[in-house]
């Protein structure tokens, strides 16, 4: 891997209801990511606010759709209409979901879970690096939730993200809240996730809320961010250092001071253990 893996920051998600308040104001806010699919249109307001807040600050592109899991043809006009966004919008990075979305050409709108095996590591690679052909950049891909595993499953969830990863030589963005959530609802150690994937790949962090049913957990970025996922987020930055950082929240949205006090908080515990680290 040549490419190095820049350090942008502190981000959140780009909401509508955060609009207005963003673009009226100067916040303490590093950069942006956007939900791909809300902008693929020739044209009209998202894209107008998306070109403003542009010229103000960097911006990845998130996706939903790509379904690099799956086992039907990649969609072709997705992957040219996403070329066409990023062509447009110059983002730090593009990136997507390790999982399944639909089948047929129907999208179900759910990151659906894959089974553990080195034959689906390797069909999922060979996708990614076409992707990344097309787009003619290197493409990070994230670790679910999950809520089912396979029996044919042949190794951890960490094993088979690594894989996917190197085999695809392509970045890949941690999603600390979903390692959370996965720990709970499989029981296993969230530390174990956390060291079993390879630092050099990990080119951005997600944060985030999520519904807790007692017996289980559900990724909803409904939620404040709770104590456990600020836990493994420190044990993040001591494992791979300064990593892009940003938070997502999709629903149940609180006033915009809370949700800046929340990336308040990703900041000072990052800068306070890069300053640890020195």
């Amino acid at each position: 891997m040549a490419e190095s893996v820049p350090f942008y920051g502190y981000g959140l998600g780009l909401r509508p209801p955060y609009v207005d308040d963003i673009l009226n104001g100067e916040h303490a806010i590093d950069w942006f990511e956007i939900l791909t699919e809300n902008y693929l249109v020739p044209g009209g307001k998202p894209l107008a606010v998306l070109s403003r807040i542009r010229q103000r600050y960097p911006v990845a592109m998130h996706g939903v759709s790509l379904s690099i899991g799956g086992s039907a043809p990649l969609n072709t006009d997705y992957l040219q209409k996403l070329k066409a966004l990023a062509d447009r919008i110059e983002p730090m990075w593009v990136s997507d979901h390790l999982c399944w979305t639909g089948h047929g050409g129907s999208n179900t709108h759910d990151l659906l879970p894959l089974p553990y095996t080195k034959a689906a590591a390797q069909h999922i690679a060979e996708r990614i690096q076409h992707v990344q052909d097309v787009l003619g950049r290197r493409i990070l891909i994230e670790n679910v939730s999950s809520y089912a595993a396979f029996q044919q499953s042949e190794m951890t969830e960490w094993e088979f993200l690594s894989e996917v990863v190197t085999a695809a030589d392509c970045w890949l963005l941690f999603d600390i809240n979903n390692v959370y959530v996965s720990s709970v609802n499989h029981q296993f150690d969230p530390l174990d996730f956390i060291r079993g994937v390879p630092a050099a790949r990990v080119k951005q962090f997600h944060l985030a809320g999520h519904s807790d049913y007692g017996d289980y957990l559900i990724d909803t970025h409904d939620h404040a961010i709770c104590d456990p996922v600020w836990q493994l987020y420190r044990e993040a930055w001591r494992t791979f250092g300064p990593v892009s950082t940003m938070i997502e929240r999709d629903d149940e949205f609180p006033p915009f001071a809370d949700l800046m006090a929340e990336l308040q908080m990703a900041r000072d515990i990052g800068e306070s253990l890069r300053r640890e680290a020195a």
